[in-house]
Order: structure tokens, then C-alpha cells, then sequence
């Protein structure tokens, strides 16, 4: 018997106490300065028992406490960092990893715990793995290419400053003007080259294009130069939405409305719409990444969580590129591991 199993055969409570303490001290890390009703609230705790763990974690040194609340230390980080795969390991994540990773055949898939529909802190921690994820992946001189939105945006706050990498280019995966600003694609490379030290291409163009505009702007010098980059990207990261909620968002007309009700969309990724097989049954006229060049980019990631979203995400990883890393939560995974749901 290894001493792990003996430990936990003497000790069978021990388990749910090291992750509770585990998912404190990550909740503490996340939040960079957070008082103990907040997290007592965050996390369903009475505030006696926070009280309690804050004591048994500031006493090894794994977190300190200040005006502005708890903080981890740099110990807490090694902590979490050295016990991550075990608490995975026994929440059952590495498994449903396994098994998503199998059905939609791509590189990588990482689960975070809870569902983004109704927790703000798995938003926090759904953006923060991917932005580790980014950060272990990034090289100098590599180009990156992000698309908009909120869980985008939410990435760009997680990464940390660094001057670790030379020359990196951050581009916006598609043009975009108007409202909404923070959440486009271009704000949000703006940010990512601001915290990783790079440089940034913007495409300030309207996100649809008539015919004639289209053929006309592809033959833009800032235009050709942006498709060039695209085939130079080395990363890619985006969302996946709900056809539907997508295209609402977009203010669509009734037709198109109609037609994507016809066609039977499920979900939506940099422009495309994608039915439940993974086929594209319709594309907005605007500038930006090609389906096509997916094929040829090294790393694709794709950052999308919750319950609601679990249709768009099987609808769209019918067809994915092989080398896409998948981050998602514990909502959408378990509604796509449960295949009596479509």
C-alpha cells in the first residue's frame, strides 16, 4: 500500500479537508486581497470556519493579511502549483478530461472546478487557466491572434506583468468598431501586448461587410497585411457562443435571424456559424481569421464554460482542428459527458 492510500485509509476525512483548504487557498490567489466574509460568501462557508482557515494558513506561511484582506505567498504558490494534479486527480477532472479529449480528438483539455453560469469565481478561474496555459506556451517573437468577449477579456486580466519574452505580437483575430469597445478583439490584443510586454495590430474596420466593401477592403495594404500575420500566428485564442445568443448580440436581421434558424445553428466562433454536426452553415462578410488557416496554426485555444454553453461547445468540436487545447468547466463538461443531453 502506498503511503498516500495508508494515509488516507487511517485518515479518510483527510481527503475533503486538504481540498477545501486547497480550493481556499486558490480562491485567495485569484482574488489578490480578499476579506473573509467575502470569501465565506464566495465559497458557501460560515465565516467561523474561513476564520479558522485562515489562521491554520497564515500560521505555515501560506497566506499573509493586510488592510485590503488575505493574500497568497509566494510558499502558497508553490503549494497549490505541487498539489494540483492530486486535487484534480480526485475531483475526477483528470477523467473527464480524458474522456473529452478522446471523443472530440484534440490535443488537450482542462477543466476547471464549477459553472461559469452561475459563479463569477469560475469565470476567475476558467480565465486564469487559460491564461497559464498561454503564459507555459508563449515563446519570443511568437505572433498571437485573440478574438473578442468577455471570457477573452477576462484572460487579459489574469496574465501576469512580465518582461520574460521579447517581441511578441498580439493581433486582433477580427476587425471590429462601434459599441461594446472593451470586449472587442482589438482592446483585448491592446491588452494582452501591455501585459506580456509585446507589441499589438489592431483592425479597426465594421465587423460586417457589404460585397463590394469586402472585395474592396481585402486589397487595403493594413488589410493584406493583417491576413499575412494571420498566417504567421502561432496562437490563436477564442470563444465559442450559442448561435443564437451570437447573433442577437450582433443585432442580426430577421433574416438572417431566420436563416440560422432554418440552417439549424448551434454555435458560433470567429464569424462562423456551425450546425450539430460541426458543418458551417453560414459566415458574416467581415475581416479576419479563415477557417481555413486553422489547419496550419500551431495552438488553438478555445476558452468557453458553463452549463447553457455545452451544445455550442459539442456542436463546434465535431469539426475542431486536432491541435485545439479545450478549457472549459465543470458545467459544460459534465452536460457533455452526459451524451443523453443531445
Amino acid at each position: 500500500m502506498e503511503v498516500l492510500q495508508a494515509q488516507l485509509a487511517l485518515m479518510p476525512e483527510w481527503k475533503d479537508m486538504l481540498q477545501q483548504r486547497y480550493h481556499i487557498l486558490y480562491t485567495i490567489a485569484l482574488s489578490k486581497g480578499i476579506g473573509r466574509r467575502t470569501l465565506a460568501e464566495n465559497l458557501q462557508l460560515s465565516e467561523r470556519e474561513v476564520r479558522k482557515e485562515f489562521d491554520q494558513l497564515r500560521g505555515q506561511g501560506l497566506i499573509q493579511i493586510s488592510r485590503d484582506g488575505a493574500e497568497i505567498t509566494e510558499s502558497g504558490h508553490l503549494v497549490l502549483t505541487s498539489l494540483k494534479a492530486l486535487v484534480d486527480e480526485w475531483s475526477g477532472r483528470h477523467e473527464k478530461e480524458r474522456k473529452l479529449q478522446q471523443r472530440f480528438g484534440i490535443a488537450e483539455v482542462h477543466i476547471v472546478p464549477g459553472n461559469c453560469d452561475d459563479s463569477t469565481q469560475s469565470q476567475t478561474l476558467l480565465a486564469d487557466e487559460a491564461a497559464k496555459w498561454i503564459v507555459a506556451h508563449l515563446e519570443s517573437r511568437m505572433i498571437t491572434a485573440v478574438t473578442g468577449g468577455t471570457t477573452i477579456a477576462k484572460i487579459a486580466d489574469q496574465l501576469p506583468l512580465t518582461t520574460k519574452y521579447q517581441q511578441l505580437q498580439f493581433i486582433a483575430a477580427r476587425g471590429g468598431i462601434g459599441k461594446d469597445v472593451q470586449l472587442q478583439a482589438n482592446t483585448i490584443a491592446a491588452m494582452f501586448a501591455e501585459k506580456m510586454n509585446g507589441s499589438y495590430k489592431t483592425l479597426y474596420i465594421p465587423d460586417r461587410l457589404s460585397e463590394s466593401a469586402y472585395d474592396a477592403m481585402l486589397q487595403e495594404p493594413f488589410v493584406q497585411e493583417m491576413m499575412d500575420l494571420y498566417e504567421q500566428m502561432s496562437i490563436l485564442v477564442h470563444g465559442i457562443g450559442d448561435a443564437a445568443e451570437m447573433a442577437r448580440r450582433r443585432s442580426s436581421s430577421t433574416e438572417e435571424l431566420n436563416l440560422l434558424k432554418s440552417q439549424q445553428a448551434v454555435s458560433e466562433a470567429f464569424g462562423y456559424y456551425f450546425n450539430a454536426k460541426g458543418e458551417v452553415v453560414h459566415r458574416i462578410r467581415t475581416i479576419g481569421v479563415q477557417l481555413e488557416q486553422l489547419e496550419q496554426t500551431p495552438f488553438i485555444v478555445a476558452v468557453a464554460g458553463g452549463a447553457q454553453k455545452a451544445q455550442a461547445l459539442d456542436s463546434y468540436f465535431q469539426q475542431a482542428p486536432k491541435q485545439t487545447v479545450l478549457i472549459t468547466d465543470e458545467g459544460a463538461a459534465d452536460h457533455l459527458i452526459d451524451s443523453t443531453n443531445y
